[in-house]
């Protein structure tokens, strides 16, 4: 099922019937600010599981990240540190993953590697369905074969068309594009760029 959503204007009932797949345990695709995602309530543990297989996820090995609607509710999920705490102000939202020390709010998926991933993108579609989920949404790209058409990344129809069968509910945003996101390692003392991708860090 695909629902269409716009930058604002939406009806209400098409962002509650997403929030509703969100809460029942379903795993959705829709737009961020860098690439289309797949995701899931990050709270819930069967679906974060669905999509680690879908993906082929070790979350022994993998990190995993969320999305949250601000910074205000951060630290519930992660430990930050106040320059940290600062380097995020000054870039997010935006297209940048900041990866943490998970504390134990998360499932315990997350604590296999003792780091998540914070994604706060630029996109008023996924922060709205975050608002009203209430709650941070487990995010990761859609997987991309090696020589498979970069459009069945990017256009929701041909989205459809390839995991439609996969997911429960695709939210169509226009055209996504195919850049990630830069992460930025803020695990250790001094934050360190492991990815340089689209956004231009704030120093």
């Amino acid at each position: 099922m695909i629902v269409k959503l716009y930058d604002k204007n939406n009806d209400p009932d098409d962002l509650q019937r997403i929030v509703d797949v969100l809460n029942d345990g379903g795993i959705l695709i829709y737009p961020t600010d860098t690439m289309y995602a797949i995701g899931c309530h990050a709270l819930k543990e069967r679906p974060i599981e669905r999509i680690c297989r879908l993906k082929k996820i070790d979350p022994k090995k993998n990190n995993l990240s969320i999305i949250c609607y601000d910074l205000s509710n951060i630290s519930e999920y992660a430990q930050v540190e106040n320059a940290t705490f600062k380097l995020m102000k000054r870039n997010l939202p935006g297209p940048f993953t900041f990866i943490l020390k998970a504390n134990s709010r998360l499932p315990k998926i997350f604590r296999n590697r003792k780091e998540v991933g914070i994604r706060i993108p630029d996109h008023p579609i996924i922060r709205e369905i975050c608002r009203l989920l209430d709650a941070p949404i487990l995010t990761t790209t859609l997987p991309l074969e090696e020589g498979e058409d970069l459009e069945y990344i990017t256009d929701p129809e041909l989205i459809e068309e390839k995991f439609g069968h996969e997911v429960d509910l695709i939210v169509d945003g226009g055209i996504g594009g195919i850049e990630p996101s830069t992460v930025i390692n803020c695990y250790e003392d001094v934050p360190t760029i492991v990815r340089q991708g689209k956004g231009i860090l704030k120093e």
